[in-house]
């Protein structure tokens, strides 16, 4: 299950023992970023480890201080120690050219840094310190994402493009100017990359925006106009079901279409909340579409009238939770295991049919059903569950199949 998306210049990120590669032939990458305050260095390392174990390929990490800069080299040797080598990126706006410089193991130490050519300065300034941090890129071989958000556009290319415009028979409305200064800040900036001799598999454009319609449509653009490696994300996606819903929306119309070569999801988690769901929603989004495969994927029916215990609710979340967990072990050693399908039904309707149809399924009992909950394996029925055990017998029955077969 590897549908690629268009193939651009690949870019590898990482040290050679751990290259994770974006753009060409390659799988799309999964990315996720920390919201801790980068100087703790404990702090830090903590929750990079926890996005890498949930599956972020690639983590970036803000650099926006001196005491932020000087912590870079720790976390990543202290990640290195604790065997975690998920490749780190730095996040560097207004101040970077100063930090970059300044700190020089924090710029060995990156794997790759983000710019945002509407936050590098003004003016002459902004053409000396822009170019001042893809020195040191080239300097250090790093790669580099330019990061165009209509949040930061650069102003002076907007009222140039403006200006443009009221030249022209037929201007352009507001919202494609908009789009226009977004894909024309990206490729300049990456000519001015190219100038300076960041080579152009040292490059990964982005232009994000807030709305669905507005990234669809600046992104198209984009793609028709380089063979750059592109970053897709919907930038302030939200909380909950809308950040999820708006980011899936945005996202699944442009990697349908070919367009996107590494995601990430920028969900607003609730107060102490969970940083790892935007990896989830992320694997989610490319499994459902049948680009990758991440986890073993649980099929449940919504329930009804019919399911009137939450019996089926349970032990479905149950399994799903158990299966996203044993990952990070079976990744080593049960190759293939995460394109198994598992079905979890809860009544005669549509249960034995969908369990038929998975690797492994149970039908539960519905309402006024005999309480008995047969299982299929590939399509056969096996072993007909009752009692009150059924749960940890079918948990039993999944580690079985895995170890019989997905043997490395």
């Amino acid at each position: 299950m590897t549908k690629k998306s268009r193939s651009t210049t690949p870019v590898k990120i990482g040290t050679p023992e751990h290259y994770v590669t974006v753009g060409g032939e390659n799988p799309i990458v999964v990315q996720s970023m920390t919201n801790t305050d980068t100087a703790d260095v404990y702090s830090t390392v903590k929750q990079v480890i926890e996005l890498a174990n949930s599956g972020s390929e690639l983590v970036r990490i803000t650099v926006n201080s001196a005491d932020a800069a000087e912590a870079v080299a720790k976390i990543r040797a202290d990640l290195d120690r604790q065997g975690c080598f998920v490749p780190l990126i730095g996040d560097f706006h207004f101040n970077g050219h100063k930090l970059l410089n300044s700190y020089p193991e924090c710029a060995q130490a990156l794997a790759k840094y983000r710019i945002n050519p509407g936050n590098v300065g003004k003016g002459k300034k902004r053409d000396e310190q822009y170019a001042s941090m893809i020195e040191v890129a080239v300097k250090n071989n790093k790669p580099v994402r330019i990061g165009v958000n209509w949040g930061s556009l650069d102003q002076s290319l907007l009222a140039r493009i403006m200006d443009e415009n009221h030249q022209l028979t037929e201007p352009l409305e507001p919202h494609e100017i908009m789009h226009k200064a977004m894909v024309t800040s990206a490729l300049e900036s990456a000519k001015q990359a190219e100038a300076l001799g960041l080579t152009k598999d040292k490059i990964i454009l982005s232009v994000k925006m807030s709305s669905v319609q507005d990234l669809v449509s600046v992104y198209r653009d984009l793609a028709k106009e380089c063979d750059y490696a592109l970053h897709l994300g919907l930038t302030e996606a939200g909380m909950g079901s809308k950040g999820i819903v708006a980011s899936t929306a945005a996202l699944a119309i442009l990697l349908q279409e070919g367009i996107g070569n590494t995601i990430r999801i920028s969900l607003t988690p609730e107060p102490h909340g969970d940083r790892c769901k935007e990896v989830i929603v992320a694997q989610e989004i490319l499994q459902t579409m049948g680009l990758r495969s991440f986890t073993p994927q649980v099929v449940a029916c919504p329930g009804c009238g019919r399911t009137s215990s939450t019996y089926f609710q349970t032990l479905a979340q149950d399994i799903q939770s158990y299966l996203r967990n044993k990952m990070p072990e079976w990744n080593e050693t049960h190759p293939g295991v995460e394109d198994m399908n598992v079905a979890v039904m809860g009544c005669v309707v549509n249960g034995p049919g969908e369990s038929k149809h998975a690797n492994i399924g149970i039908s539960l009992p519905g309402t006024g059903e005999k309480p008995v909950a047969p299982v299929y394996v590939d399509g056969k029925k096996t072993v007909t569950l009752k009692g009150d055990n059924i749960a940890e017998d079918f948990q039993k029955i999944v580690e079985k199949y895995v170890a019989e077969n997905y043997k490395k």
